[in-house]
């Protein structure tokens, strides 16, 4: 898995205002039940896994596991003396570290943010299917690029999306997995059953409008170095198109579309 975006400070401010941000809406999706046990592949900062974990009401229900171990020790700062609190684990979405008795045994297998930045991410999806007992629900969210809206248009800063969503090509991965969920669903042996938007766009006025923006500008902002090695983009370019970002969030009527792809399958 290559997380492109780094594990830097800014990199996790981003990420803490991110999930402040949409969480709430995101779980009436995910619908974690009380006494759940949910596996939660690629947790990062652990900020959902703890809301998994209070909503599952009973510690032990959750375990939570990342590759990054500087995520891992925000995610467990984050968790603090929290209970109940997830159980946080260092391992990869492609070997999970989970025990022989624990294999087969969960209740929901729980994956957001995680399939753009692999290369084979219906291996990992096939993981998740091993680790859920008969029954058990798949949940997936991701991102598809290609869903973004400015308006009205700010044509420098499209052009760069585009050369971001380039950065995820180069490395073999698919900036566009969102819409591709409930075929990995189905290709991983589950019966996709249920989709949905989560909506995180937002609007000049509205109270979430400069966290969207600064969202928008910082996830570019962490592929910069990137893009520019890669050729996808001069560093004039990259400038010019983040002046024409920061002048068009001025705007009165200035507007974010974009929203998270959701898709739930379940096991036989």
């Amino acid at each position: 898995m290559t997380y492109i975006h780094g594990t830097e400070a800014a990199e996790q401010s981003r990420l803490a205002a991110l999930n402040d941000w949409m969480n709430d809406a995101y779980l009436r999706e995910a619908a974690i039940a009380p006494g759940e046990r949910v596996v939660d592949f690629g947790c990062g900062l652990g900020h959902l896994a703890c809301r998994f974990a209070l909503c599952a009401r009973a510690p032990g229900r959750v375990v939570a596991f990342d590759s990054s171990a500087e995520q891992l020790a925000g995610a467990r700062r984050a968790a603090g003396a929290s209970r109940p609190c997830p159980e946080f684990r260092e391992g990869d979405v492609l070997d999970p570290p989970l025990k022989d008795e624990e294999w087969g045994t969960f209740d929901v297998a729980h994956a957001r943010f995680v399939l753009e930045h692999v290369r084979d991410p219906l291996a990992v999806v096939r993981q998740m299917v091993r680790t859920l007992r008969p029954g058990g629900r798949l949940v997936l969210a991701d991102d598809d690029h290609a869903m973004l809206t400015l308006n009205p248009g700010c044509p420098e800063f499209s052009t760069l999306w585009v050369a971001y969503m380039r950065t995820y090509e180069l490395i073999g991965a698919d900036p566009l997995v969102g819409r591709r969920l409930p075929t990995l669903l189905a290709e991983a042996g589950a019966t996709p059953e249920r989709t949905a938007l989560v909506d995180f766009g937002s609007c000049a006025g509205s109270p979430t409008f400069s966290v969207a923006v600064s969202n928008l500008a910082g996830v570019i902002d962490t592929a910069r170095d990137r893009m520019i090695e890669s050729g996808l983009v001069s560093a004039e370019a990259y400038g010019r198109a983040m002046s024409a970002l920061r002048a068009w969030a001025t705007l009165p009527d200035a507007t974010i579309w974009y929203a998270i792809s959701f898709a739930q399958g379940r096991v036989p």
